[in-house]
């Protein structure tokens, strides 16, 4: 079974949007675990306007399955995962201001950092995962850098099938398949639903594990935290 990641960051976003600390985010994430999802993950950015890198620190206590911090390696994001040692660490390729992650690593132009910094995380036993878009030469990359896992970029996927395009899912099978003969695991996210998880799942070898959260904490808005969960776990069975 594919695992689910619930990335928590709209649930920081909704609790700092007031100051305090409702929702409780601690809370939620043991929640969210015990509702079934195997991992969480967070994204803190450089300003902090979600996640904040003390949610890290808390997190690391409370968490039981699998804790994800995505981000993009700067220093001071690195000093932090190298702290908390987090399960995985996924690195994201996002400028400093961006809204959402909108696009995988150039993982041949970045291939000598990509490498020193996986290197760093792997001595300290953590495992290491590249957000890649679907294509050959970005995965053959990604090999030569020593990550354990890719993540595949999902948001062209989830374009294309809202619009009736199944075949949108191919780059993502060939992918799959390509990151698989290479000896990486493959993990997917971007824009992930209930709409569109279970095709995905079906379509796609060898996938390891999907995070999720814009649309999973959208969607719990009418359905509840724990049914939203479940759909999505009956899903990736």
């Amino acid at each position: 079974m594919t695992k689910l990641s619930v990335n928590v960051n709209k649930i920081a976003t909704l609790r700092n949007a007031r100051g305090g600390n409702i929702p409780n985010l601690v809370q939620v994430v043991r929640d969210i675990e015990r509702f079934g999802a195997q991992g969480i993950t967070i994204h803190p950015r450089p300003d902090e306007r979600h996640i904040r890198y003390e949610d890290a620190r808390d997190l690391k206590k409370v968490v039981s399955t699998e804790l994800n911090i995505e981000g993009n390696p700067l220093e001071k994001f690195i000093n932090l995962v190298l702290e908390v040692k987090p399960d995985q660490v996924t690195l994201v390729p996002d400028a400093v201001d961006a809204i959402t992650s909108n696009a995988g690593w150039d993982t041949l132009k970045n291939q000598s950092f990509l490498k020193e910094v996986i290197s760093e995380f792997k001595k300290n036993g953590i495992r290491t995962s590249i957000f890649v878009d679907p294509d050959a030469k970005m995965i053959e990359g990604a090999k030569e850098t020593g990550t354990d896992r890719i993540e595949l970029y999902t948001e062209a996927f989830a374009s294309g099938f809202a619009n009736g395009n199944k075949n949108a899912v191919k780059p993502y099978v060939e992918a799959a398949l390509l990151a698989d003969d290479m000896g990486l695991a493959v993990n997917a996210g971007h824009d992930l639903s209930l709409d569109n998880l279970e095709f995905f799942n079906n379509s796609v070898p060898n996938l390891m594990e999907v995070s999720i959260g814009h649309a999973l904490i959208a969607e719990a808005l009418y359905l509840g935290l724990e049914e939203t969960i479940s759909q999505y776990l009956e899903k990736l069975r």
